[in-house]
């Protein structure tokens, strides 16, 4: 791989273009930060404030990153002709490995929302060695039955698309107050994605399965993600109970689960600063950033975990890091977070 691939590229993989902006060079043996945006945004809508926070950047600096597009919903893209078959979401996640490949790649920590949250863990499900970590907010884990798929139906054709997706994106108190966040992204869903190529996207994850997931010990053979997991939802979001269904199926040993109070649908939005310190304890959890500062949210968690050891009697539990900036350590406890 060279240097650095800085820019705009688009990817051949077997299910068709895919677009993606890298930013910054690879760093040694260390994974790449892969972002997969929810419907009805596309990267820049979607993590650009997350990722110009000034305390993202201390993170970012050790890493490079990958924005991956959902094909036809980065701005500008052309719109797909009348009769075009957009991938299903099993396709989405095997565009992924054409990515990881084209880049050199060893692996990736993936941060995906909503919709790309569900990509990112098929895509971890089925090619486990290629992700190290995952972020996960909003993610559903499940398919939509039938009356939601009929309430989802008729919603489409009731209401304009974009007012459509915001009750997929934002609390009701934040649609019902119509914040100025609400008001920007309204506008911004209508102009910055191509609205017949943002239909088919709507369409396809309107028709997902249930990821296959149980957590280990409660069936037999039972598949979950492997890798470490962040799931992170905000308080009264659409996604709440999708993210504790999502909780209740992987690994207790190696999942973490924040709910962010004050924080609406979109946590990377409205509270940045926050997630950025979630992140970076996330990370150091993995033995990356082993010098990075002990932030106030990471101070809180590991006095709550002391807390939580203490209140049945059982002797604290300390988490154990790898000393080395480049290896993967053990993440050895689960935590269930507000903030």
């Amino acid at each position: 791989m060279p240097e650095c691939w800085d820019g705009e590229h688009d990817i051949e993989t077997p299910y068709g273009l895919l677009h993606v902006v890298i930013r910054g060079a690879p760093k040694g043996n260390r994974p790449a930060i892969l972002t997969y945006h929810d419907v009805g945004l596309n990267h820049k809508l979607c993590f650009n404030t997350f990722f110009n926070f000034e305390d993202m950047q201390e993170i970012t600096k050790h890493f490079v990153v990958c924005h991956v597009d959902a094909p036809g919903q980065q701005t500008g893209a052309s719109q797909f002709p009348q009769g075009y078959q957009y991938p299903t979401m099993d396709q989405l996640a095997g565009m992924l490995p054409s990515v990881v490949q084209h880049f050199g790649f060893k692996s990736i920590v993936g941060i995906g929302v909503g919709a790309g949250a569900y990509v990112l863990a098929n895509f971890a499900l089925i090619f486990p060695e290629l992700v190290e970590g995952l972020v996960l907010l909003n993610i559903d884990p499940n398919g939509k039955g039938w009356i939601d798929w009929a309430a989802t139906k008729l919603s489409g054709l009731t209401s304009a698309l974009p007012e459509t997706v915001l009750t997929h994106l934002f609390s009701q108190e934040e649609l019902m107050n119509n914040t100025e966040l609400v008001q920007s992204y309204r506008q911004q869903i209508g102009t910055s994605v191509n609205q017949f190529n943002l239909q088919l996207f709507w369409n396809m994850y309107n028709g997902r399965r249930d990821l296959e997931m149980s957590r280990p010990g409660t069936v037999l053979n039972a598949k979950t993600l492997r890798c470490p997991a962040m799931l992170v939802v905000g308080d009264n979001a659409p996604a709440e109970e999708g993210v504790v269904e999502c909780n209740s199926k992987l690994d207790p040993t190696k999942t973490t689960f924040l709910k962010m109070a004050d924080s609406g649908g979109l946590p990377q939005l409205t509270q940045p600063g926050k997630l950025t310190e979630a992140f970076k304890y996330y990370l150091q959890g993995m033995g990356y950033m082993p010098s990075a500062s002990m932030t106030r949210l990471a101070r809180s968690r590991t006095t709550s975990l002391t807390s939580a050891s203490s209140v049945d009697g059982s002797r604290p539990r300390t988490c154990t890091h790898s000393d080395s900036s480049d290896g993967m350590g053990q993440i050895n406890h689960t935590m269930e977070v507000s903030c």
